[in-house]
């Protein structure tokens, strides 16, 4: 009786492995295929808006610089995706492990360029005297230094550091209220500024809100659930499939930045917008 129950249970064990086998390479093949789309996709498109964004540098104008190094950061991502979609006899042993070192390090790059393209948009309309007088391309590229620099201090911290998940968790916690404050404050001073067009207000503000969207739902999850790492009760594996795959996706939701920041069709889009709401607001307010 007791080797008909231990049969039984080993039976159970293998198709139970079995299962798990099967249903991870169906999961593993769906990414890869996520992947290539994204490949595809967001290649030639990330070196059209590098190309594009590049003629719209300009001395009173740096924040094309920010979105560049980003779009670069980027670039550089989807060039690490390729090496994980090649078949194994196609690289080196020690290409992949360089390429996970380079996606992670763009990766934290690209945070920091975020944050240095909401805090330029901020201060265009909190700060607009101080803006035209201090920010420089000069200045700018000394940011962009500092922020290319600022992935490796992190990984020092995380290499260095007892609670190191913990710890870069929170740093990388950081720009969420950052973003918020910079979005909040530039719409307590839309009113104020008299310096700015219109159209370039709406564009700052869409600006504005694009970032902390990318941030929130893109990079949050990954981060949330780096910091959760140490509890139980959750398949993370899954959970971790889901969020890296948010991730690859943060190249192509970059892209928009570059509609932002040009004068045109975006331009309708948000005044009909803003026009929608003030018509409502007009409608639900009391005679």
């Amino acid at each position: 009786m007791e080797e008909v129950n231990i049969y039984n249970t080993s039976q159970d064990n293998s198709s139970s492995l079995t299962y798990n086998y099967e249903y991870y390479k169906q999961v593993a093949f769906i990414m890869n295929v996520v992947t290539i789309i994204i490949i595809c996709v967001g290649l030639p498109l990330t070196l059209v808006a590098i190309y594009a964004v590049r003629s719209l540098v300009k001395d009173d104008h740096v924040v094309p610089i920010y979105v560049i190094n980003l779009l670069i950061t980027d670039l550089i991502q989807l060039c690490c995706l390729i090496t994980w979609v090649l078949p194994e006899d196609w690289i080196l042993p020690w290409t992949e492990l360089i390429s996970y070192i380079m996606y992670f390090y763009c990766l934290v790059a690209s945070i920091g360029f975020m944050v240095c393209i909401a805090l330029e948009r901020y201060l265009v309309i909190a700060c607009p005297l101080w803006y035209c007088v201090r920010q420089t391309i000069k200045v700018s590229v000394l940011v962009c230094v500092v922020v290319w620099a600022l992935p490796a201090v992190i990984f020092c911290l995380f290499i260095a550091a007892r609670n190191s998940a913990t710890i870069s968790g929170i740093l990388l916690l950081l720009p969420l209220p950052l973003f918020i404050f910079f979005l909040g404050g530039t719409l307590k001073a839309l009113s104020a500024s008299i310096s700015v067009h219109s159209d370039e207000k709406r564009r700052i503000v869409g600006m504005l809100v694009l970032v902390l969207l990318i941030y929130t739902l893109l990079f949050l999850p990954t981060i949330i659930l780096f910091l959760a790492r140490g509890s139980s009760g959750i398949d993370k594996r899954k959970l971790s499939n889901l969020s890296f795959t948010f991730l690859k996706l943060s190249p192509l939701a970059d892209l928009f930045l570059y509609i932002f920041m040009r004068k045109g069709t975006i331009d309708k889009l948000l005044a009909s917008v803003c026009c929608c709401r003030m018509d409502s607001d007009d409608i639900s307010s009391p005679v």
